[in-house]
């Protein structure tokens, strides 16, 4: 009888110890949840944040690339109005180009013209040469493939090339027509005053008469200073004053 009671508080004292370690065991496992939860959602906030974060910056950027694209498009803008000018500039360049090159053309030609005159009426200075230019340029002006502007330098070329004949002294060969017969000769000329002759064994002397347009002979006292000209000339003397027959026209 002493043993069933004895037993009895021993069972009884182990069932009422088992039922606050059951009830420890689920607040320990209710903590343990709880903080997962917690830890969890911390988790979630901080992923949160940073994608909060993210979309901050991707805004920045975007706010930023939209500032660029305005910047931009301003400038596009105006590059567009500056080529609207530009265009109609062109247009009216081209129009007064072709409006230049209508009135170029006539006076090239009335170039060529004064070209010829100037070859007519001169002395016959170099008077082979020049009438090849003439020819030349005649024949550069039908040419398509030569643009107007290089027709133009070169008919200016031509006149710079006269405007020098009349400032300069100068010897070459050609052929003349003197004393009745056709001959090589030695040609000297100061500017456009002077115009002698020589023959090529430097026994005879002509100088060209404006007046009658031929070349006439020289008197054999005048021989020792125009063989002093063309030696001038050549360069194997040095400048010095000189009696030297003139080719002018007489004014009466």
């Amino acid at each position: 009888m002493n043993f069933l009671k004895t037993s009895a508080v021993i069972c009884s004292l182990v069932l009422s110890a088992s039922v606050p370690a059951s009830g420890i065991e689920q607040a320990l496992s209710v903590q343990k949840a709880t903080n997962n939860a917690a830890i969890e959602s911390q988790e979630r906030i901080d992923q949160s944040d940073e994608r909060i974060q993210r979309l901050k910056a991707e805004i920045k950027q975007l706010e930023a690339e939209v500032e660029n694209l305005e910047v931009y498009q301003k400038h596009l803008t105006k590059l567009v109005a500056n080529q609207e000018q530009e265009t109609q500039s062109l247009n009216q360049q081209l129009s007064d180009i072709q409006q230049t090159r209508q009135d170029l053309v006539p006076l090239m030609y009335k170039m060529l013209d004064g070209l010829k005159q100037t070859l007519a009426n001169d002395i016959p200075l170099q008077h082979s040469q020049r009438q090849q230019r003439i020819e030349k340029l005649e024949q550069l002006m039908v040419r398509a493939d030569v643009s107007d502007a290089e027709k133009y330098r070169m008919i200016l070329d031509a006149y710079q090339v006269e405007v020098e004949y009349g400032s300069k002294l100068g010897v070459y060969r050609d052929t003349i027509s003197a004393g009745g017969f056709t001959r090589e000769a030695e040609l000297l000329h100061l500017g456009r005053v002077v115009l002698l002759a020589r023959s090529i064994d430097e026994s005879l002397y002509w100088s060209w008469d404006k007046n009658h347009a031929s070349w006439q002979d020289v008197p054999s006292s005048s021989f020792h200073d125009i063989a002093k000209a063309f030696d001038v000339a050549k360069q194997r003397l040095s400048p010095e004053m000189l009696t030297l027959p003139v080719s002018i026209v007489e004014v009466k």
